[in-house]
């Protein structure tokens, strides 16, 4: 990346099932990870540009340091300055896919910025389209529960590399909606963290708002988080389009599909904008994962991305320097085709689109 400061701060979201675990294992067969729904799509109509797979970095083991090391390098060359990191507690001290993020932790490498993005949901058979059926469930035992989950980050966020707001280590929550309290967390965690020495947290509450249909959460500054990270899908949901959509859906077998739109995204209405940080989306196709029960977006590509990427820095112009976090969705999701790792049909496309507006000349 080019000497001149980025013009917004892009984090990117990184998801580690891409080393073998013992319950998937268990529920899959043996060895699976992300690559196995990855490798094995097919296309399922004409055009449908699957399998989407991995040029530079392969198909990597995270368990390997020289692959968490490349990865790395290869976002902070194209300006990307920290990784989220998925992270999963499900209650009662009950985790799952953690050791690469705490071998980064440990070893002290990469030097890549990092933080922590809670995805609390209950994990269902959605890699093998069995979407109800519950693998692990997410659970809420209470306030101690709560201190517990707090003592087991608490070290990552007094690492030097971890990322930052005003001195106060950021933490994303992915499903704000399904906490019991989602103010007594706040209030509880925002204690916590001052009582361990922290100048308090910077706390972003996800708003999905997937398809234009209204978000799950509106009470971000009602529950006291710091911004929402607003979450929607590239896509043109006019009557024309739905229309169009439902008749695709019938000639694909049920698959549902849309036009990945090179319009960039709203923000909601009646809502102060400053509530929010943008997320974009380099594309989305999860029919690895889900077949036919699936969603994919057609016709993306770096080119329709970029507006996505410029609209969303032009948003952030007037914050703080600091506070302009843009959310990338996401590094690594290969099974939802999105991802800004290269590939073998664009390269580094995704990644030039990203450079090419972190650093456009205002």
């Amino acid at each position: 990346m080019s000497n001149r400061a980025a013009r917004a701060r892009a984090v990117a979201f990184y998801l580690p099932q891409f080393h073998p675990v013992p319950e998937n294992d268990g529920w899959w067969g043996p060895g699976f990870t992300e690559w196995t729904n990855t490798a094995r799509a097919r296309p399922l109509f004409r055009g449908h540009r699957q399998p989407d797979l991995p040029a530079d970095l392969g198909f990597y083991d995270l368990r390997l340091p020289e692959t968490r090391a490349a990865q790395a390098e290869l976002a902070q060359h194209y300006g990307i300055e920290a990784f989220c990191y998925w992270h999963y507690w499900f209650g009662n001290g009950r985790r799952i896919l953690d050791r690469p993020f705490n071998e980064v932790l440990r070893s002290g490498a990469p030097s890549l910025a990092f933080c922590l993005g809670w995805a609390n949901q209950s994990w269902t058979g959605i890699w093998h389209g069995a979407r109800n059926k519950i693998l692990i469930e997410q659970q809420y035992p209470g306030p101690e529960d709560d201190e517990a989950h707090f003592e087991a980050v608490v070290d990552a966020f007094r690492d030097e590399r971890y990322l930052r707001v005003d001195g106060r280590p950021v933490f994303y929550v992915f499903c704000p909606h399904e906490l019991p309290n989602a103010a007594a967390f706040v209030d509880r965690w925002q204690d916590l963290a001052r009582r361990a020495g922290l100048e308090g947290l910077y706390l972003v509450a996800e708003v999905s708002d997937l398809l234009g249909g209204g978000p799950t959460y509106q009470n971000v500054a009602e529950d006291g988080f710091d911004t929402g990270a607003y979450v929607r899908l590239p896509v043109d949901r006019s009557p024309r389009e739905v229309a169009l959509m439902r008749i695709r859906r019938k000639l694909r077998g049920g698959l549902e599909t849309y036009p990945y739109s090179p319009t960039p995204v709203a923000f909601p209405e009646k809502r102060d904008p400053r509530l929010y940080q943008p997320v974009v989306y380099p594309n989305w196709d999860n029919t690895p994962r889900s077949g036919r029960t699936g969603l994919a977006l057609t016709g993306a590509s770096p080119e329709n991305f970029q507006p996505h990427v410029r609209a969303a820095v032009e948003r952030l112009a007037d914050r703080p320097q600091s506070e302009r976090l843009l959310w990338i969705k996401s590094w690594n999701e290969w099974a939802e085709g999105n991802h800004l790792e290269p590939d073998l049909t664009y390269g580094h496309g995704w990644l030039q689109a990203m450079q090419r507006e972190l650093c456009r000349d205002t």
